[in-house]
């Protein structure tokens, strides 16, 4: 049965954003959303906490909900082994070849179907990724469509997909209502044309990951994690999987520390419920790691939290994102907005964000990625350019309150009201 997420009450008011935005959002933003008071909205995904999905539905429900759209979130539960076969769909969508077997497909469609009990509809269901693909279908099946309108959001970069993997997915998503997207790129043939949207994600400027924070309170987490403030710190917030390349990160930052001995590397992952790959990948990090003690691997489960990535990232001199796959890659623009420069792989969403010898570098290679963060470390007048130069591309681009927008536009849509002048 799907699990609602119950967000502690929070001052995520619209008015707060006022001096993060552009003058005139906030206007532009109430007055789409007008026709849309009272409207039942429901967002279903994989797990409340880890990943960039969980951390925008953490900003997105409430912001709804102050809008006066009625906003709920819920998350589909399963055992390890249903999260084990959704894993390797996540992957296989972004290019690894998996060998499917039907057992794989009935666990994944029969898990939904019981999570699918007890079904409460709503004016508008929107459906994050993979893992809970099959509802719409499901209830299709049992009892006729169920009412409302129904949005797949496809957060992975599709481009090199398994087709195995595709022609699994294709039959569900393919009935819904609409689709958004983060790049056109990204939609796989077979996928109906009508309302669907491109819309890359976006950081919310106020949380603890990205909000103001003193000297002193940087300071004081570096300390707590061994940290020496007075050295270089390149940093790489990500899951622990093979598309986040920490492996690469570490052999890039080797070739840095030839260049720059005193530099340290911080790295940081989420270990979510929905990722069962990420244990392995952490043993992994560590035995790459070795000895060396100026790789510092950090997670949630030792108490890395919103804080503490808020804090390392401001404490970088240069962050790193050195992904093979890449959705979008929210920690992108979350240290473009915190002013550093940011080195991330040439692949998905990161081209989106970064601007390539503006606001950071594009690379393609463990070798490319050490010689540009190199260069950052030894030119100060460098990383101050592009880091405020990121931060405005951010405000323009990659806040919150226009992702919003966007999700206001496709419920107008498909509601036939024509957007707002």
């Amino acid at each position: 049965m799907l699990t609602t997420v119950h967000l502690p009450p929070q001052h995520n008011h619209l008015e707060r954003y006022r001096e993060s935005v552009r003058e005139g959002v906030i206007e532009q933003l109430r007055q789409e959303a007008q026709p849309l008071v009272g409207a039942s909205v429901l967002h279903v995904n994989a797990t409340a906490y880890g990943g960039g999905v969980a951390e925008i539905l953490n900003s997105m429900v409430p912001l709804m909900r102050d809008l006066g759209i009625l906003a709920d979130w819920k998350v589909i539960s399963g055992t390890d082994e249903f999260f084990g076969v959704t894993k390797a769909m996540h992957n296989a969508l972004q290019g690894k070849p998996h060998d499917w077997t039907a057992h794989e497909r009935d666990l994944w469609v029969e898990t939904n179907r019981q999570n699918a009990a007890d079904w409460d509809d709503y004016d508008y269901v929107f459906i994050h990724d993979p893992q809970p693909a099959p509802l719409l279908a499901i209830l299709k099946s049992d009892g006729g469509k169920p009412s409302g309108r129904w949005i797949w959001r496809c957060h992975i970069d599709l481009t090199n997909a398994q087709p195995e993997a595709w022609d699994l997915l294709l039959p569900f998503v393919s009935e819904y209502d609409g689709s958004i997207w983060t790049m056109r790129q990204y939609v796989r043939e077979g996928m109906p044309e009508s309302n669907l949207m491109i819309a890359p994600p976006a950081i919310d400027p106020l949380t603890v990951k990205n909000g103001p924070m003193g000297g002193d309170d940087v300071s004081a987490v570096l300390r707590r994690y061994g940290v020496d403030e007075n050295r270089p710190i390149i940093t790489q917030v990500s899951r622990f999987d093979p598309w986040k390349d920490p492996l690469g990160v570490i052999d890039a930052y080797r070739l840095v520390k030839k260049e720059v001995p005193g530099v340290q590397l911080v790295l940081i992952g989420s270990m979510a419920n929905d990722d069962p790959e990420g244990w392995e990948w952490w043993e992994k990090v560590a035995r790459h790691a070795g000895e060396d003690w100026d790789i510092k691997i950090l997670s949630n489960l030792n108490g890395v939290g919103n804080l503490e990535v808020n804090a390392f990232q401001r404490a970088s001199e240069v962050v790193i994102q050195k992904s093979t796959r890449e959705g979008f890659g929210l920690v992108v623009a979350e240290g473009l907005w915190k002013g550093r420069p940011v080195v991330g792989g040439n692949v998905g969403g990161i081209p989106l964000q970064i601007r390539d010898g503006e606001d950071g570098f594009l690379v393609d290679s463990a070798d490319e990625c050490g010689r540009r963060v190199a260069e950052l470390l030894r030119d100060e007048s460098r990383r101050e350019r592009m880091g405020n130069a990121g931060r405005e591309h951010v405000r323009d681009h990659f806040l919150i309150t226009r992702y919003l927008n966007d999700y206001i536009r496709m419920m107008r849509q498909l509601a036939g009201e024509p957007a707002a002048a």
